[in-house]
């Protein structure tokens, strides 16, 4: 079994939702008393969120290349980060280090093209809505993305950091998130991509028809799957 590094923290609510997908995963495959072989770098997310809401991305990348350096010299063997947001900077992380990064995107495109589906709704932070390190990335693997109008990507945005990473889940936000679903699903949506790894926490696929990709339960089905390979 290799070893799987974990670059966490972002916020500390998601990464333990992945150390638990990513065990479940490890035994449902092996049986027994196995569990995941894996090593968590968790940073303090106050101090990236600041470099965020400054665009100060660089400084960011730093901490991250930090904790990735630091995984690949404890003996990881490949690497995931546990947030959608700060895959902005994963050519930066990537160049660092010398073992393979695993990146939440392709894994999410992998599945999605799975389903058979060419055009999803994309949920997450703003910066992950707005900018197109993301969407482009879905869109090279021929994934068409809708993302929401203005005002609902303020108030989704405000959520996650307000709620969400702070371990509050609510009903009229979960509320309020079936709304938006339903206005991307009138857009064309064929599904719908939780592209922020809080929004699991809040929405499952229980809670709409349309088809939910959880990125962060998908991820970590992926670093289960390379970890088990021969």
């Amino acid at each position: 079994m290799k070893t799987i590094g974990l670059i966490g923290g972002m916020s500390w609510e998601s990464s333990s939702e992945y150390y638990r997908f990513i065990n479940e995963g490890v035994k449902s495959s092996l049986g027994g008393l196995h569990s995941a072989k894996c090593i968590l770098y968790s940073v303090d997310f106050e101090e990236v969120e600041r470099y965020q809401s400054l665009g100060k991305w660089d400084q960011a990348a730093g901490l991250l290349i930090e904790a990735a350096q630091s995984l690949e010299k404890a003996g990881a063997d490949f690497l995931i980060l546990c947030t959608n947001t700060m895959h902005k900077v994963y050519q930066d992380i990537s160049s660092s280090v010398t073992i393979p990064f695993l990146h939440i995107a392709d894994a999410a495109a992998a599945q999605i093209r799975k389903e058979g589906i060419v055009t999803v709704g994309l949920l997450g932070t703003r910066y992950t809505m707005e900018q197109d390190f993301y969407k482009e990335r879905l869109l090279n693997n021929g994934i068409n993305v809708i993302i929401p109008a203005r005002e609902d990507r303020e108030r989704i945005n405000a959520i996650i950091f307000d709620e969400l990473c702070v371990g509050r889940v609510e009903s009229p936000s979960r509320d309020f998130f079936q709304e938006v679903m339903k206005k991307l699903y009138s857009k064309g949506a064929e599904g719908i991509v939780l592209g922020c790894t809080e929004i699991g926490l809040l929405i499952t696929g229980g809670d709409w028809e349309l088809p939910i990709f959880d990125t962060a339960a998908i991820h970590a089905e992926e670093a289960v799957k390379k970890a088990l390979q021969d």
